[in-house]
């Protein structure tokens, strides 16, 4: 087990991140959410503003589950780690 977190489950196939496995994960996608929600029912008929609101918001949901993925990121082919 590493020492960082592990607040999300590597995808099967591919790379990046699947669900989250802890309740840190679901924190982090709920608030992400209802960041996007916001925006879009503040901002909807804007949409530079729209976009320059969610690609910073976006880096940091790939920035905090690449950090909290279990086992990183990297290709996985469909077998079990």
């Amino acid at each position: 087990m590493s020492d960082r977190p592990e607040w999300f489950a590597p995808k099967r196939y591919g790379m990046g991140a699947g669900l989250p496995i802890a309740w840190q994960g679901w924190v982090v996608v709920a608030f992400y959410a209802a960041a996007a929600a916001l925006c879009v029912a503040i901002f909807g008929g804007h949409d530079r503003v729209t976009i320059a609101i969610m690609l910073p918001l976006t880096a940091i949901l790939v920035l905090i589950t690449f950090r909290t993925t279990r086992g990183g990121w990297r290709w996985r082919w469909g077998e079990e780690d």
